[in-house]
């Protein structure tokens, strides 16, 4: 979290089988396990599941599409023109019809701010939101449409308002003191942490805070609005289990957000952070074996593995940014970032993968564009809906199970700050839904900027219909849905290619990512592989056989990879 509150060609190739295709490589892509890739150390892992702290179904959330869903912003079901649960309900179908399987809700417990991540008491519903009944409202009407609910989870830090801290600044014997972490200015700066660096999920270098009148200051990483709780302290770790506890049997929800996954402990005590999370992990699965856990780790991918001992998923930021690389222009990369070409991706690619199975065969891989902390994707990308396109193309198609944020659908736009990517949801036009969120006047995402999601839902042309057709591809196609990739080298600039392999489907992905038409001739493809039957998975038209347009994406497909 961020301190600043974040046609279609109908025939289908037959492919024969492709030998040359590396089993180790198999191994090493592959989304979940499967009969496919097991082996005897795997079988014997199996084995030894009911031990193994790490075991678990990889396989045990949705690898088709979670929705990320701010509630302020989204949908008004009492005219007050904030978000609530009442709005959000009327809009389950429209999920259900994009193919949504999983939604994820950014925080909704009461706290003084918009955002809602100084969280003042983790067993309520925000007033503006309604009430808990209405929140177990959507929860069932969610699962009734097969669409499973995890809730943003805010436990690094409560709010300075929270009860406990209201209690803890009342003196060093009181016994929620300890629930927070204090120091004094000379400890502080006899180990040297009265500063930090400023990070990508923290730009703010204040980390301890003064109360006036205290010869104490308290640990707040992200802001003074937001102590840290200390998890050294016994007492506080267990008062966080059964708060979660509660929402798994309870409420209902399905699993957590864990925001702030990697700052559990000060100074970066990351070993104890791995360790807390399996701990975390073990008293949820206690109450609700089949609980889904992902954790928001905003950091490079051999940072962000070691937390899979414990979580079953992380989000993949470095295959955001990789995508990201692919599809920006020079003016649109970042300062800071190395443009790379498709084959580099693909090894930046597998080098995640080999830090994630370093850890464990078993995990969610959550891949996302962007979320509720960095700019729109459509921003990103200067507003050109082509490169938008593909960039769903990849997210869709390479493994993990995707993440969208509400709106990216319909090309909703916004640029820091962060209240100007979490603009209201684009319904109609102002006074043609009732449901339309005002909870700010939107600078990026007006109904001008953005063609609303009522006008997109009936138009088989519109972004909102190409991100269904690629959930529904996605759904149809064992490959894509659980498959495990295998690069494919096609020597040519600016065509990324790969498998995705099944135990009976393989299907061959071919992406151009250029602005320039593509000739692809037999002789390039892999042997098996027909030139002339394809399914175009992009809105550009083929233009002629061989002819790929510029960022358009051809899908071979097989029935069986026998």
């Amino acid at each position: 979290m961020n301190n600043e509150h974040h046609s279609t060609m109908k025939t289908i190739i037959k492919l024969t089988s492709l030998a040359a295709v590396a089993w180790v490589a198999t191994a090493l892509f592959s989304q979940c396990s499967s009969s496919t890739e097991k082996d005897s150390e795997t079988e014997q892992e199996e084995t030894q599941a009911m031990d193994d702290p790490r075991s678990y179904d990889g396989c045990r959330w949705t690898n088709g599409l979670t929705y990320e869903i701010f509630i302020h912003a989204f949908a008004d079901g009492n005219g007050d023109g904030i978000g609530d649960f009442k709005g959000a309900t009327q809009k389950l179908d429209y999920l259900a019809e994009l193919g949504v399987e999983g939604i994820w809700l950014m925080p909704i417990h009461e706290s003084p701010s918009y955002h809602k991540y100084d969280v003042v008491d983790y067993r309520s519903i925000h007033p503006d939101y309604g009430t808990m009944e209405d929140f177990k409202t959507f929860l069932n009407e969610a699962h009734k449409r097969g669409i499973k609910v995890i809730i943003d989870f805010v436990i690094n830090h409560s709010g300075r308002d929270h009860i406990w801290f209201q209690e803890a600044i009342k003196g060093k014997d009181n016994p929620y003191r300890d629930f927070y972490v204090w120091k004094t200015l000379e400890e502080i700066e006899a180990e040297g942490s009265v500063m930090k660096e400023a990070t990508g999920d923290s730009p703010n270098p204040t980390q301890w805070h003064e109360r006036e009148g205290e010869d104490e200051l308290y640990y707040g990483f992200f802001w003074g609005g937001m102590p840290d709780l200390n998890y050294d302290h016994q007492p506080l770790r267990d008062s966080i289990y059964t708060i979660g506890k509660w929402w798994l049997t309870e409420v209902g929800v399905d699993g957590f957000r864990l925001d702030a996954a990697k700052h559990i402990y000060q100074d970066y005590r990351m070993e104890d952070s791995h360790a807390f999370w399996v701990e975390f992990r073990e008293e949820m699965e206690s109450a609700k074996p089949d609980v889904f856990l992902v954790g928001e780790v905003w950091d490079e991918a051999e940072v962000v593995a070691p937390f899979l001992a414990g979580l079953h998923a992380v989000f993949n930021f470095d295959l955001g940014w990789s995508i990201l690389n692919l599809l920006q222009n020079d003016e649109e990369l970042p300062e800071d970032r190395t443009r790379i070409d498709q084959q580099a991706f693909l090894e930046k690619y597998a080098e995640i993968r080999k830090f994630y199975m370093g850890v464990t065969p078993h995990f969610v891989d959550a891949t996302f564009l962007t979320n509720h902390d960095q700019n729109r994707i459509m921003s990103e990308l200067s507003g050109d809906e082509v490169r938008a396109r593909m960039a769903a193309n990849l997210l869709f198609t390479l493994p993990g199970s995707p993440f969208i944020y509400y709106g990216e659908e319909i090309g909703m736009k916004g640029v820091k700050p962060d209240e100007e990517i979490r603009e209201p949801m684009v319904w109609g036009a102002p006074g043609e839904d009732p449901v339309q969120s005002t909870w700010r006047e939107p600078v990026h995402s007006t109904h001008e900027a953005v063609t609303p999601a009522n006008q997109q839902y009936n138009d088989k042309g519109s972004l909102w219909a190409h991100y269904q057709m690629l959930v529904q591809q996605r759904k149809a196609s064992p490959a894509l849905l659980n498959g495990a990739m295998v690069p494919v080298d096609l020597q040519v600039d600016g065509l990324l290619a790969y498998y995705r392999q099944a135990e009976d489907e393989k299907v061959l992905l071919v992406h151009n990512l250029t602005d320039e038409e593509i000739s692809l001739t037999q002789d390039m493809l892999p042997e098996g592989v027909e030139l002339d039957e394809a399914k175009l998975i992009s809105v550009n038209e083929i233009s002629e056989t061989g002819k790929l347009r510029g960022f358009s994406s051809w899908m071979f497909s097989v029935a069986s990879a026998e």
